[in-house]
């Protein structure tokens, strides 16, 4: 049997990256990576010459047999998605279940993992937290938001620059205008920001100011 490395990638900063996951990287016989084009940078910087194959939320589901059989053949493979750590909102779940499913060995390296550093210099209270992902884009987005805003524990979003304002309206709506929030974006870039204040302060603030980057928004929960 081989072994599925699950292998988390910079967020942004080359340095985050660790020296086991670059060892990791050489040593199996493949690495299968959700954007071949972007993950070729970053191996080519650690100088890794490892094969690699794409495996994205596209194909995923028509890879897992063929992957599994390499696994049980004895191959050992590495998954990395485009940044932080794979299956976090990217994927990586389907294999690494069906690999626990025929009992082969799944090993997850910690690493970067973009709401963690988000979570923790936000102010807000991190004992218990929520991690949402990406909040439904049509459908069921506002039941789901009429559920989180009876959420007592801080909530952890992701969003895409172009839809933070939609967003963060509806946080306004939906919780309140006096929520507090943070918003982090370009984390470990050399604009990285975060922006602290009310759900009004912080809608107002990029309105102003339109977003670039990466986003995680952290959202204090209700009080009871």
């Amino acid at each position: 049997m081989g072994k599925l490395y699950l292998v988390p990638t910079p967020i942004g900063n080359l340095e985050d990256m660790t020296i086991r996951a670059i060892r990791i990287l050489k040593e199996v016989d493949l690495i299968l990576a959700e954007d071949t084009r972007t993950s070729g940078k970053l191996l080519h910087h650690f100088e890794i010459g490892t094969p690699m194959k794409s495996h994205h939320m596209h194909n995923e589901h028509n890879m897992v047999d063929y992957l599994v059989g390499r696994l049980k053949n004895g191959e050992n493979i590495a998954l990395i998605s485009d940044a932080g750590t794979p299956a976090i909102s990217d994927p990586g779940f389907l294999l690494t279940r069906a690999c626990v499913e025929n009992d082969i060995e799944v090993d997850c390296l910690p690493g970067a993992t973009a709401f963690v550093p988000a979570l923790v210099n936000s102010g807000l209270p991190n004992d218990k937290f929520v991690f949402e992902g990406f909040l439904p884009v049509k459908k069921g987005r506002q039941t789901r938001l009429k559920f989180l805003a009876e959420e007592s524990r801080t909530i952890i979003f992701y969003e895409s620059p172009h839809k933070l304002l939609k967003t963060l309206a509806n946080f306004v709506e939906y919780f309140g205008a006096d929520r507090p929030i943070s918003v982090s974006r370009e984390l470990t870039k050399l604009y990285e920001e975060t922006v602290r204040g009310s759900a009004e302060e912080v809608l107002k603030h990029f309105t102003e100011k339109p977003p670039k980057g990466e986003i995680v928004i952290v959202v204090g929960g209700k009080n009871k």
